[in-house]
């Protein structure tokens, strides 16, 4: 068969082999990686194996390439995990341009969306492009400390600033383009993209933003002074967060974490000039998405 696609790398989970998954999982994995890999030679894509992937599931059928080689030769990402996965290849792969279709292998799978049990189905019209295609941006976050820059990532969900487990209140200074908004007195700060107020923002409060909105939202998370409420910014904002008081505070970039944030420390957040390119099924609908994964019209007649 004609693929779209003729170069395509099979990213996989493999966390769970470093943080104590049982072998019986790790198995399992290897099994569906090759399943999928099988199916795809028969849709006349060649396919490589991601360098983690390959490392982590013991895969030694195949081509093993690591992620710069996987933005120069391959024409497509296949993501099979949650959304955890997706967020990590999804970060590094934007720079490159290659688009990502998600095979759930977790739990939510907001971006992974494509049930395991019918990869085949669902996979064969997408590889000869029927598909819906979405873009997700990303943002460029900074940790400035007297002037220096000491930490520095992208993220595809959202930038954290927490307290510490056992300190007290964080007070944080917030600007949006230079311009003074409030010290806010609270447990933490979230600045979410579309994609990541159905994380930890939605857990705080936080509004659901369509993917297509370019916008953010800033939440707080369980403020001194209850009006104190989320707000939707452009996501053409600068938005600088100042640790004023606190101790032992911690910014994390999606999976990326900063420990011992000081006092003066500055994270600052733009809209990096990257996005994510993700790959639907034909009739996809992020509507249908948030009906599924949230559950809701349960017990409605």
């Amino acid at each position: 068969m004609n693929s779209k696609f003729s170069h395509v790398a099979l990213i996989g989970k493999y966390h769970g082999s470093l943080t104590g998954g049982t072998p019986a999982l790790a198995d399992a994995l290897r099994e569906t990686l090759l399943k999928i890999s099988r199916f795809l030679l028969t849709q006349g894509c060649k396919v490589a194996i991601e360098q983690e992937t390959a490392h982590h599931s013991g895969i030694a059928d195949y081509p093993v390439l690591d992620v710069a080689a996987i933005g120069a030769q391959c024409d497509l990402g296949l993501v099979v995990g949650g959304d955890g996965t997706m967020l990590g290849i999804g970060r590094q792969l934007a720079r490159f341009g290659v688009p990502l279709i998600g095979i759930n292998h977790g739990r939510l799978g907001f971006m992974t969306d494509i049930p395991l049990d019918s990869f085949e189905a669902t996979l064969t019209p997408m590889l000869r492009g029927d598909y819906e295609e979405d873009h997700r941006s990303l943002m460029h976050a900074k940790v400035m400390r007297d002037g220096e820059c000491v930490f520095d990532a992208l993220a595809l969900n959202d930038v954290v600033v927490n307290r510490g487990g056992t300190s007290g209140m964080l007070e944080l200074r917030v600007e949006v383009n230079g311009h003074f908004v409030a010290n806010q007195r609270v447990d933490g700060l979230i600045i979410a993209t579309p994609t990541g107020c159905t994380a930890y923002a939605l857990s705080a409060g936080g509004p659901l933003l369509h993917p297509s909105v370019p916008g953010w939202v800033l939440v707080p998370i369980a403020p001194h002074t209850l009006s104190n409420r989320p707000i939707v910014l452009a996501d053409q904002s600068e938005v600088a967060i100042e640790i004023v008081a606190g101790r032992d505070a911690s910014a994390n970039f999606d999976m990326q974490s900063l420990a011992s944030l000081v006092r003066g420390d500055r994270i600052t957040v733009r809209r990096s000039r990257y996005q994510v390119r993700f790959l639907h099924p034909w009739g996809w609908s992020y509507f249908d998405t948030l009906r599924n994964k949230l559950h809701w019209n349960e017990g409605v007649a």
